[in-house]
């Protein structure tokens, strides 16, 4: 990014145009969509991250960020960002990371299995790929698979695993509960 013309003048200028443009692109990339949200992003970023950007102590003002796009040559810019993508499209990879393991886990009620006014009522997980279930438990009769989510995925190594649910399990503690396992990464 420092090879676009700088369009600024030379006295009064605190930071590079390089630091200034990746700060903007570092923002958008990071979900900011207007200038405000860029100056944002800069004031709330954290002392790591200003100082691989190459930011000192103090974050650029939100009328700096906001007067450099008008006064920047775009196609320069272009250039720039074009020369920037087309280096991380030919960087060899040394290996493909290897895909996620798929496992899907869904409940099931097992047909004909209603004795007394209540069916067996299965959860299991299985794996995308092969279809095969690795785990099951039974929920309880007065319950659904909710509570049966936890102790149905606790045997099982889930590193490198993308486990997938139905609706039902759109809960909190079912969402946070594979990154509290200790086997993880």
């Amino acid at each position: 990014m420092d090879r676009v013309p700088d369009p600024r003048r030379v006295r009064g200028r605190r930071y590079r145009i390089g630091v200034l443009l990746t700060l903007c692109l570092v923002a958008v990339l990071s979900g900011a969509t207007s200038l405000a949200c860029i100056a944002r992003f800069a004031t709330n970023s954290g002392p790591g991250l200003r100082r691989r950007l190459g930011l000192a102590a103090r974050t650029p003002a939100a009328t700096t960020l906001g007067r450099l796009p008008a006064r920047l040559d775009g196609d320069a810019l272009g250039d720039a960002v074009g020369a920037w993508l087309a280096r991380l499209a030919t960087d060899p990879v040394e290996e493909p990371a290897p895909a996620p393991t798929g496992l899907a886990v869904d409940g099931k009620t097992v047909r004909g299995s209603r004795t007394n006014g209540a069916a067996v009522h299965l959860l299991a997980a299985a794996l995308h790929d092969s279809q095969t279930v690795i785990a099951q438990r039974q929920a309880e009769a007065k319950s659904n698979e909710i509570p049966a989510f936890a102790p149905l995925l606790e045997p099982l190594d889930l590193r490198g695993v993308v486990v997938t649910a139905d609706a039902m399990h759109t809960q909190r503690d079912h969402a946070e509960y594979p990154g509290s396992l200790a086997t993880l990464p």
